[in-house]
């Protein structure tokens, strides 16, 4: 499976989760390594997006396609298990708890759950700690624009 992340190109080359462990986001609490992807790149963008100050886009993003091979198996959180309020701002201690118990159980290299910026879609997440994380590789980048239209 191809999965979708977009990143500054300073922190392009690797995956670590280390970027995501210096704050507390939605899926994670601080100090808790792990890496945010999306299903398509127009969920990498919109995911991104909602964070970047209007006036000020960075010219440096590169798409990254991420392969995960077929044979890593998949943990999956469905929006019916999950407390009502589970996409709101700013982020709710019961959402980082389950990606930090996902981390920390290390059961599973890979978490499905769903977007709370586009409604019906999903993300991954990646355990870089777990014994499969090896095998999950970037497979191509390339400079990514955002639209100024998207902006006005």
């Amino acid at each position: 499976m191809k999965v979708f992340r977009l990143s500054r190109k300073k922190y392009s080359k690797e995956l670590s989760g280390k970027g995501a462990s210096y704050s507390v986001n939605r899926w994670n609490s601080k100090g808790t390594e792990i890496i945010y992807c999306a299903s398509s790149r127009a969920l990498a963008m919109a995911e991104v997006a909602v964070h970047l100050n209007l006036a000020l886009i960075p010219n440096d993003y590169l798409m990254i396609e991420i392969d995960i091979p077929d044979s890593i198996e998949i943990e999956k959180i469905e929006n019916g298990n999950l407390p009502s309020n589970w996409d709101s701002f700013p982020h709710i201690f019961s959402t980082q708890k389950i990606g930090d118990d996902f981390i920390n159980q290390n059961n599973y290299c890979v978490l499905r759950v769903p977007s709370a910026v586009v409604k019906g879609d999903v993300n991954y997440l990646l355990n870089p700690l777990h014994k499969d994380f090896k095998l999950i590789e970037i497979v191509n980048s390339y400079g990514f624009s955002f639209d100024q239209r998207l902006f006005k």
